[in-house]
């Protein structure tokens, strides 16, 4: 498999696998995580050929970005990581809103800016949505951050399928990143057509389904996170769940591979989505994420697994 991609309309080159760190600093996200754990795991996907690293202001909130900083300008020379970051929410009087002002913006790009230690991103988002701010003034913004060379490409997060044709009234959208898994396909039916017909990358967050495609849980796995709320993890959706990913089993098997690598494989041999971030807690975790890239699916698996999952 190709060991570089461009994104979209941007010159960003990156390797088609990227790093999720929302568990690198995302104090708020997880329980009891371990920063060092966190500073490992980044340090060992620059040093093995991963240079898309993924955060937001919101994870940690700002720790994220903090450590992402200090690990990469400690690791290698700017111009071997692609820094990918975004911003929406701000905090007041204690609460999160969505905000999506070009004044907000432009103050939240100098923020991250000096929280990754560096004086251009790569990629920035806008997170969410607001309910106020028209997208393509949102958007133009970034464009005059772009201009001034603050930032590189431009991403949308979370944009419905209207908030991103405004977005992208005058054509400055580089990159849509939104959920997207073999248990959650909406995207299929508006998002994925509009982005290949504008020169989009789509980046799908939460690709492994909060671990439940890495073919790792069995009926009895319990949990005490983010999932057990989760609908794909209530009792008898789960059980189902776990059987579909049962059937790529003999497919990774044939392969000598994982259940997450042909997961991970299926999904970069979607016309579109040119990269995908897979989150991470421990460094060996990245270095098996890697090798994806030894994966090559037929034809034929790749009908089978969109059969398994339709």
């Amino acid at each position: 498999m190709n060991k570089s991609v461009k994104l979209g309309k941007s010159n960003l080159t990156v390797n088609p696998i990227g790093l999720g760190t929302n568990a690198v600093g995302g104090h708020n996200l997880y329980p009891n995580l371990d920063e060092q754990a966190g500073r490992d795991l980044v340090r060992v996907a620059l040093m093995n050929g991963i240079n898309f690293l993924d955060t937001a202001y919101i994870y940690g909130p700002e720790r994220s970005e903090e450590l992402v900083g200090e690990v990469w300008s400690e690791t290698v020379e700017r111009e071997e990581v692609i820094l990918a970051t975004k911003g929406a929410h701000q905090l007041v009087d204690g609460k999160v809103v969505m905000n999506n002002s070009p004044e907000f913006l432009k103050q939240a790009v100098e923020d991250s800016l000096k929280r990754l230690r560096t004086d251009y991103i790569d990629l920035y988002y806008i997170h969410f949505p607001d309910e106020d701010t028209p997208k393509d003034e949102a958007v133009a913004a970034l464009a005059e951050l772009k201009a001034e060379g603050k930032i590189r490409a431009i991403g949308v997060s979370n944009f419905s399928l209207e908030q991103l044709k405004e977005a992208n009234k005058d054509g400055h959208v580089d990159v849509y990143q939104g959920e997207y898994n073999l248990f959650k396909r909406d995207a299929e039916k508006e998002i994925l057509p509009y982005i290949r017909e504008h020169g989009i990358s789509f980046v799908p967050y939460f690709p492994l389904a909060a671990g439940l495609l890495a073919g790792k849980y069995d009926a009895e796995t319990k949990f005490d996170d983010l999932r057990k709320n989760d609908p794909l993890f209530q009792e008898d959706v789960f059980k189902d769940n776990l059987a579909k990913v049962d059937l790529l089993r003999p497919i990774a098997e044939a392969k000598d591979a994982e259940v997450a690598h042909i997961v991970l494989a299926w999904y970069l041999a979607q016309d579109g989505i040119d990269a995908i971030i897979p989150g991470a807690k421990r460094a060996d975790q990245v270095t098996d994420t890697i090798r994806t890239l030894d994966v090559e699916l037929t034809e034929d698996e790749i009908r089978q697994i969109d059969h398994i999952f339709s």
